[in-house]
């Protein structure tokens, strides 16, 4: 009888350790993020609906992910990565804050075999990046430049020249494609530059090393910050003299800043026309082109690179080889890319390329 009961006992402990087993297992199976995705920042809506896309992307596929955001902080960020690789993560997609700044957190991942996909900037310094996803920013000033240059007045015009932030490799890879177009325009007297005296002592160059952009970059940055960016415009124009005004042409990098310097200069009676540029597509900025109160902003369809992203993290998982179509330098290694083209967006074409392709509906705006 003893060694019946013993039997029995037995069973029923080794029944409890297989229950408790599988439900360790199971809940391991519910916690790991096969996909970790860091965004710079929750406070603006380009991120937001990236946040989103990114969520979408994955339904209907057996990969799970967590998007956590850095809020402008760079320790942030990479205690935001240290979390991704406790939850088990297999690829991390991270939007840097700061691209050198970010180098120590993705080399934290790679120790742990993780594949890093730098999202739409570059991380620089480092080896411990595999694949980056962007547009091909060079295209992206390259584009704005040309507006810039097919919407001169004459000859003579006064330019203002604004950049992103200095911590941002991309703001380098926009400020030299549109001084490759600006500068024989400057040389050529078609424009005059209004704003910075380290452009001003560097016009005569068409090729500029990264030490010389970060000069003139340094000098107009924006930060990628609206009101840094309506700060400074207005200082500008402050101490602009008569032909500094006028009918005028700014660079402005990207939507948010192109508002703000768009509102500073049309609240100066002596600006009488001015053609400002942007990027991204932002709805309130679709809404000024409307208005005619922005000339244009370069459409970067974020779909294409949610979907490029994580065609590349699934392709991973599955134990294929990513595509790419190119390659970029980051101090440290060739990084494997894929690039998406961009478009220029302006009044004449509003409606086709963000209305009719289903990007925005109608409804959100006014004047169509």
């Amino acid at each position: 009888m003893r060694k019946g009961f013993k039997a029995i006992a037995l069973m029923l402990v080794i029944m409890m350790f297989a229950a408790l087993a599988a439900a360790c297992s199971n809940d391991g199976g519910k916690n790991k993020v096969s996909v970790g995705i860091v965004l710079p920042t929750k406070d603006e809506p380009r991120w937001v609906q990236d946040e989103t896309r990114f969520k979408d992307a994955l339904k209907g596929t057996k990969y799970t992910t967590e998007i956590l955001f850095s809020q402008g902080s760079s320790a942030k960020e990479k205690e935001n990565v240290e979390t991704l690789i406790n939850k088990g993560i297999d690829v991390l997609i991270i939007c840097p804050q700061d691209g050198a700044a970010a180098a120590s957190a993705v080399e934290a991942a790679k120790k742990e075999k993780i594949t890093v996909i730098a999202y739409d900037r570059l991380i620089t310094g480092t080896d411990a990046v595999d694949y980056y996803v962007t547009f091909d920013s060079n295209d992206v000033g390259a584009k704005q430049a040309q507006y810039l240059v097919d919407h001169a007045k004459g000859s003579g015009e006064p330019l203002y020249l604004y950049a992103g932030a200095a911590s941002d490799n991309n703001a380098f890879l926009f400020f030299e494609g549109a001084w490759k177009v600006l500068q024989p325009k400057i040389a050529d007297g078609t424009f005059k530059i209004a704003n910075s005296s380290e452009a001003e002592a560097l016009k005569g160059k068409a090729e500029l090393s990264r030490d010389e952009q970060a000069k003139i970059i340094g000098q107009v940055t924006t930060n990628w910050d609206a009101n840094e960016a309506k700060n400074k415009a207005q200082t500008h124009l402050t101490a602009a003299s008569a032909d500094l005004k006028g009918d005028v042409a700014i660079l402005a990098p990207n939507d948010g800043t192109a508002r703000s310097i768009a509102d500073v200069f049309a609240s100066d009676s002596a600006i009488k026309s001015y053609v400002v540029t942007g990027q991204d597509a932002e709805k309130a900025s679709v809404q000024y082109v409307i208005n005619g109160a922005q000339s244009m902003t370069v459409f970067k369809d974020v779909r294409t690179l949610v979907t490029d992203a994580m065609g590349i993290a699934i392709a991973v998982l599955d134990g294929k080889t990513p595509e790419t179509n190119g390659s970029y330098d980051n101090g440290k290694k060739e990084v494997q890319a894929k690039k998406t083209d961009v478009i220029v967006v302006d009044k004449d074409n509003v409606k086709s390329e963000l209305i009719d392709s289903g990007y925005y509906p109608a409804s959100d705006f006014k004047g169509l």
